[in-house]
């Protein structure tokens, strides 16, 4: 048988190929997803740095304006923006804290650090210029806010906010990147996965079409043709070492069995009808075949029995026949002579006294011959009975086939509850049901199929049991001819019976042969007229006799001479 894998391992296989790619694809999801988490926090964070540290520098640039605008004008909400700013708004504490707190790095803490000395050295000059305003010192004030100590310090903090936003933004920019790139590689990884689980279940498609679906169509095909009867049709699928593959080896065992149970039974049933009992059942049946097989065997047996014993009578029977009319026509010669002798009777009375005493004699010879024969005759009608008795064994035994039909019916009838409650447990199963269910309807239509398969055995059957009939209607027929040669040898008896007594009453009749050759002429024309029915009957019995045994040679016997 070729090794092939196993449709159910290639199955796992695939589908365990398919599982681990979608599994890497949910692995690579979550991935992506946190991902994409990390590049939406850090774009906020970077937002939020970049938005907290124009906070920083515009709470400080702003404090400048104003107190450069205070110093032109001496408007007193320059000045009341200035301090409001210093101690209720805090811009500039305020974005400090949150880029702490959202993270940033020592360098970038370094010139927070130096841009917040710069500006605080600013705050004596504007507290100074403040107060010139406040003084009526109007120009001073201006010197200071706009002098080249001041402006120098503003141009300090201007490039280090230049630089602190360029590092900001360069390192907040490198790590979207990355996180970008990390990303591209997982949808890489997604794309990859998808691909993969995409050909395995292409995979899984062809295996499922060209290693389950076809051979099980083909299948399907090869059983209605086995359900039909059809057991020649081709099936061009082999065997193999897969699951498949041993269904397929199964089917064609069963066909073969089938073949050979069919083509025994068939050979056995023909030669049987032909009147050949000398066989035997050498085939091996098995399982549900083996009662049948059983029955054949005691079929033969008992009809070999009974035919073989039914053959010995009829040569019995045709024997004594045959002796009977030997008989029956010595008798007939005995009563010629006895007519010549009475015609005679005048020239020798001893001559006529001897005859008599022959014919005494014979008569006793056939009486004994008659009561033997008719022993046989019963021999004979109590072998009949026996036939009889095997034949209707015979009709039990196809009684006892017919319930071996009926557990056929009945293991059909399970076949299809079983393939209802499969389909009931593949609704339930909803859409991974759906297989299964179109494999349970298959088998609910192989077990019709066996259905009807086992109602054309039923008609093989009975057709083997109206065989039998004939055979017990052929052995009724043996038994009434029997009757009627045991019918007609009881009358042969009677009438050697009458022939002995005849014989006497010649013996008297010599003694009184004073009475007149009346009375012997009358007795001797009875003994003539009683030979005359003894040799007819002699004669139909001997032809009753070679009737059964024409009917029983037909018939060819274990041990008997060909």
């Amino acid at each position: 048988m070729k090794k092939t894998m196993n449709q159910s391992t290639l199955t796992y296989l695939l589908n365990g190929v398919s599982i681990l790619a979608l599994l890497f694809l949910v692995i690579s999801l979550f991935s992506y997803g946190s991902v994409n988490r990390k590049l939406n926090q850090a774009n906020q964070e970077r937002f939020d740095l970049t938005y907290n540290a124009n906070r920083f520098m515009n709470g400080s640039a702003y404090l400048t304006n104003e107190v450069r605008a205070y110093a032109a004008t001496g408007s007193q909400e320059h000045y009341d923006n200035y301090w409001r700013e210093v101690n209720e708004l805090k811009n500039r504490d305020i974005g400090v804290a949150n880029m702490q707190e959202i993270g940033i790095t020592a360098e970038e803490q370094t010139m927070i650090d130096n841009m917040s000395a710069l500006s605080n050295s600013l705050v004596p000059l504007e507290d100074e210029a403040m107060k010139n305003v406040q003084a009526g010192r109007q120009k001073d004030a201006v010197d200071y806010v706009y002098g080249e100590a001041y402006s120098t310090s503003i141009a300090q903090i201007n490039a280090l906010k230049e630089e602190f936003l360029d590092t900001l933004n360069t390192r907040t920019a490198d790590q979207i990147s990355s996180l970008q790139k990390k990303a591209n590689i997982i949808r890489v990884q997604m794309v990859t996965a998808v691909t993969i689980v995409e050909i395995m279940v292409v995979l899984v498609l062809i295996v499922t079409k060209t290693q389950l679906l076809t051979p099980i169509i083909k299948i399907k095909d090869q059983m209605q043709e086995i359900a039909s009867g059809n057991l020649s049709a081709e099936f061009s699928l082999e065997a193999n070492t897969s699951e498949i593959g041993m269904l397929i080896g199964s089917i064609h065992d069963t066909k073969r069995e089938l073949k050979k149970y069919i083509q025994d039974i068939n050979s056995n049933l023909a030669q049987m009808a032909q009147g050949n009992m000398d066989l035997s059942i050498d085939h091996d049946y098995r399982g549900e075949f083996l009662p049948i097989q059983n029955a054949m065997r005691q079929i033969l047996d008992s009809l070999n029995g009974a035919l073989t014993q039914i053959n010995v009578t009829s040569e019995r029977v045709s024997a004594e026949s045959d002796r009977m009319s030997a008989g029956a026509q010595i008798l007939s010669d005995g009563t010629v002579q006895q007519a010549s002798a009475v015609e005679e009777l005048s020239s020798s009375i001893q001559e006529i006294s001897t005859e008599v005493e022959h014919t005494s004699n014979d008569a006793d010879h056939a009486k004994e011959a008659a009561g033997h024969a008719s022993e046989k005759l019963m021999l004979c009608d109590q072998t009949m009975a026996s036939l009889t008795t095997a034949m209707k064994n015979i009709s039990d035994s196809s009684l006892q086939i017919s319930g071996i039909i009926k557990t056929i019916e009945d293991i059909s009838f399970q076949t299809k509850i079983l393939a209802l409650n499969a389909s009931v447990e593949a609704a339930r199963a909803g859409e991974a049901g759906k297989g299964f269910a179109v494999v349970a309807d298959e088998v609910q239509t192989l077990a019709n199929k066996s259905a009807v398969s086992s109602q054309e055995i039923t008609d093989l059957i009975e057709t083997s049991t109206q065989l039998i009939r004939q055979g017990t209607s052929l052995s009724a027929d043996t038994t009434s001819a029997l009757a009627e040669v045991v019918e007609s040898a009881k009358v042969a008896t009677e009438m050697i019976e009458r022939i002995a007594d005849s014989a006497q009453q010649q013996s008297v009749s010599l003694k009184q042969v004073t009475l007149g050759m009346e009375q012997i002429s009358g007795v001797v024309q009875t003994n003539a007229a009683t030979a005359e029915e003894s040799a007819a009957s002699a004669i139909e019995l001997n032809s009753h006799a070679a009737e059964l045994k024409s009917s029983v040679q037909r018939f060819r016997l274990r041990g008997a001479n060909r």
